[in-house]
């Protein structure tokens, strides 16, 4: 398909700002925690509901010309699936998704597709990674409860405080990437979400328990793959504390997050062993942030109706200073595939974004540049 890019400069700060997508449907790239980047950077997977259809296409970053991949459609709510979640094999081009219960593989050269595995009667998928190596795919599942009360997560939450109330059994799973048998590697009776492989160390995953962040017991979990051991990371202070948005950095053994509540917001970092724990103050409000270390976060600004815009936050002297504007973004936020999810690329040189804008969710690309050049927020 031919390119659809489009280049503007933002009105707040003169970045260059690409449109990736301008399809009249909606676009969005991976979930920030699921780098959609492969071909040596060149190309970013997308979901799309292009002539009706929900399916994953690649963007060329160089000349914008538009490969469709798969040739299908999702199923609809409570046991919606989404390209959100799917995930790069970090050795070769091949692609990882639910579409319903069938876990699939996408060879991203031919676009031949290989089932993988079946999710069981009785429970619905949720998040996947790659383990490091590129051998295996992690993804979490979980009691399907959407019997007892209305489930439509993907858009609105809905059912979100009763799917936690209801403690689902979950389970962790891994399963080969060239095919074998499905093993169990975690299960409990809790609702388990956000499967998050490290992106260096193959032995390593976090998990979250998911809920309402002011209710669950403890938000961040690591799980050692080779040991079958899980425990609490960065166990929960006081009462009114709320962490979560965990995220991997580019070293594979640091594990970001922000929270609120301490009694400040704040951002954070811990290894995955619990040890060299950094908390700073950070001023302003967010939802989703992500950063490939502790120097640079971007964030989304969720919850700012007077300047809905990316923000960044640069560590300097030992603390955070207060946050920059790198764009505006105009995002609704009214649905998942409608959140804005900014993931820094992992050159540190750009910032991929979704926004509906334009009344249609799209795929958009922001240059970071020099920070200190930026406006602070005002």
């Amino acid at each position: 398909m031919k390119s659809e890019i489009s280049t503007y400069h933002d009105p707040l700060t003169g970045r260059k700002v690409r449109q990736l997508t301008s399809y009249k449907a909606h676009s969005h790239h991976l979930y920030f925690t699921n780098p959609g980047w492969w071909d040596n950077g060149r190309k970013l997977l997308f979901g799309s509901d292009r002539s009706g259809r929900t399916n994953l296409f690649s963007v060329d970053l160089e000349d914008g010309t538009i490969t469709r991949h798969t040739d299908a459609d999702m199923p609809g709510a409570p046991r919606e699936t989404t390209f959100l979640f799917a995930s790069v094999n970090p050795m070769r081009p091949e692609a990882y998704f639910w579409r319903g219960d069938q876990l699939l593989a996408i060879d991203l050269i031919t676009n031949r597709e290989r089932q993988l595995w079946t999710c069981p009667d009785g429970y619905m998928p949720n998040m996947i990674n790659v383990t490091a190596d590129g051998n295996a795919i992690c993804s979490v599942i979980f009691e399907d409860v959407s019997d007892r009360f209305p489930v439509d997560l993907l858009h609105g939450y809905v059912g979100f405080r009763e799917m936690w109330a209801e403690n689902p059994h979950s389970q962790i799973i891994r399963v080969p990437v060239d095919g074998g048998p499905c093993e169990t590697i975690w299960e409990e009776k809790y609702w388990i979400g956000h499967i998050n492989t490290s992106p260096t160390q193959p032995h390593l995953l976090s998990f979250c328990h998911e809920g309402p962040w002011d209710a669950i017991d403890n938000r961040m979990w690591i799980l050692d793959i080779s040991s079958g051991k899980a425990w609490k990371l960065r166990e929960r202070r006081n009462a009114g504390e709320m962490v979560g948005h965990e995220y991997w950095h580019a070293d594979g053994i640091t594990v970001g997050y922000h929270g609120y509540g301490s009694p400040h917001n704040f951002f954070g970092a811990v290894h995955f062993d619990n040890t060299n724990v950094r908390e700073l103050a950070m001023e302003g409000q967010t939802g989703h942030v992500h950063s490939n270390d502790f120097s640079l976060i971007v964030g989304d600004g969720m919850g700012d109706a007077k300047t809905p815009a990316l923000r960044l936050w640069k560590a300097s002297g030992g603390k955070f200073d207060p946050p920059r504007l790198l764009c505006r973004h105009d995002g609704s936020f009214k649905s998942q595939v409608l959140h804005v999810h900014p993931r820094i690329s992992p050159d540190g040189r750009t910032v991929v974004y979704t926004s509906d804008r334009t009344g249609y969710g799209q795929v958009y690309e922001v240059e970071i540049g020099d920070v200190n050049d930026l406006p602070f927020l005002t």
